[in-house]
């Protein structure tokens, strides 16, 4: 089990992780180990509540397909169990970022004296700019 929040665990089950070659520059290593990891989450088919389902589904992000799988690709370290690591770790973070209630905006009104303070900056701004015309001869 993963511990997601204090209320909120998933299952190791639910995620899938394959050790695959890393890409890039790396000498004789990159060739024959598989370092990097995939991570693949199915979002619709998880345990987790339907509203941090809805809200992972519309998350914008480039790990979410439009099918609903979570695709991660961990190949910062040079250890296949470090990327596994990271890999989690980003999964965790993608996940608790749809946990958190958004609070919603109350409109407020200026006060007065904040009124006040904006047309006298008006005003002043309106001298400035009247004195930068051109001068008349009389």
């Amino acid at each position: 089990m993963i511990q997601i929040t204090d209320h909120l665990t998933l299952p190791l089950s639910e995620i899938e992780i394959h050790a695959i070659r890393s890409q890039g520059a790396g000498g004789q290593n990159v060739n024959k180990v598989s370092t990097a990891v995939h991570l693949k989450f199915d979002i619709k088919a998880s345990s987790l509540p339907d509203l941090y389902k809805e809200r992972l589904l519309n998350l914008h992000d480039n790990h979410i397909s439009k099918d609903g799988m979570v695709i991660i690709k961990a190949q910062r370290y040079n250890s296949q169990l470090k990327n596994k690591e990271d890999a989690l770790n980003r999964l965790i973070a993608l996940i608790r970022s749809v946990t958190v209630e958004k609070k919603t905006r109350r409109p407020t009104q200026p006060t007065k004296a904040s009124k006040a303070k904006r047309l006298a900056n008006k005003v002043i701004r309106s001298q400035i700019k009247s004195l930068r015309g051109k001068i008349e001869d009389e």
